[in-house]
């Protein structure tokens, strides 16, 4: 599920089940999932399955990264 960006206006967007979930960047919080060991992106109050790619283009562009490494046992 792809995380869409405008810099322009610095938002993100993420569609899921049709709803639209919208948030300027600096308000995003991305996270890692203990259970899948992926991360994720808070936006506009729901969590946000994405890539690392995309978690490191949110944070470069001013989201909070509150990303910690797990250890799979």
């Amino acid at each position: 599920m792809p995380v869409e960006f405008d810099p322009t206006r610095e938002h993100c967007s993420a569609v899921i089940d049709d709803v639209r979930y919208e948030s300027a960047v600096i308000e995003v919080v991305v996270i890692t999932n203990d259970t899948t060991h992926m991360s994720e992106a808070q936006i506009d109050g729901k969590d946000v399955p994405i890539t690392e790619d995309e978690a490191d283009a949110l944070t470069v562009a001013g989201a909070l990264d509150k990303r910690h490494h797990t250890v799979a046992e």
